[in-house]
């Protein structure tokens, strides 16, 4: 089923990856394997970002280590930006709550916040975009392109969001993942998409509990 979605890019320039020559061979037990790992490392990720843990980075760099792999070898090029971005935030993202935010706290967003939220939205549908017509030469081959470039803007905000730990960080992970269930089975990515519905149930507990611990600590004060 995943071999049918790989794109004639990779065979018209003779780019034939070892992993796919496997594949090829018969050992879909391997792209399996791969999946379960990555779909793991992430849903462990998301438990640890909701209980405010820096885990959360380092164990997420290496689930979109692996999907960045994945996704790139089935030609799904959105989804590849989206991980290998992910890859380069998450390392910002650790850096960040180690050192600038290590003693801030959880608070909600303000109009600033907003505004950058939204450029970084805006840069990164454009940025995915571009990237879209350098591979495939357009972004009408289907439906599901669109929906890449949307929820990449989406996730992308909110990684930014999360870095800066903020309550509605959530709420940008929560509309991603009800988007990306249906797209990831339609590509044959079977667990993932089962992840990503046990990770909409995640965010939603996520931005509870998040949202909880700022009121209580604004009525503290």
């Amino acid at each position: 089923m995943i071999i049918n979605t790989y794109n004639t890019h990779i065979w018209n320039n003779g780019f034939i990856p070892f992993y796919i020559f496997l594949i090829i061979r018969g050992n879909r037990s391997l792209f399996s394997i791969l999946e379960f790992f990555a779909a793991s490392f992430s849903l462990f990720s998301v438990i640890f970002a909701k209980k405010n843990k820096i885990w959360f980075y380092p164990i997420g760099i290496v689930s979109t280590i692996i999907y960045s792999y994945i996704t790139f070898i089935t030609s799904l090029y959105g989804d590849f930006i989206i991980n290998l971005s992910y890859t380069g935030m998450s390392l910002y993202g650790w850096y960040t709550w180690k050192f600038k935010r290590k003693n801030h706290t959880i608070t909600f967003s303000d109009k600033k916040d907003y505004f950058y939220t939204a450029l970084f939205f805006v840069f990164t549908c454009i940025f995915s975009i571009m990237v879209y017509y350098y591979f495939n030469g357009s972004l009408q081959q289907s439906n599901s392109d669109w929906i890449d470039v949307f929820t990449t803007g989406i996730f992308f905000s909110g990684m930014y969001q999360m870095t800066m730990k903020k309550v509605e960080s959530w709420i940008f992970w929560i509309i991603g993942n009800i988007i990306s269930v249906p797209i990831y089975f339609l590509k044959g990515l079977v667990l993932t998409g089962i992840l990503f519905i046990f990770l909409v149930g995640l965010a939603i507990k996520g931005y509870v509990l998040w949202k909880e611990k700022v009121i209580h600590s604004i009525n503290f004060d």
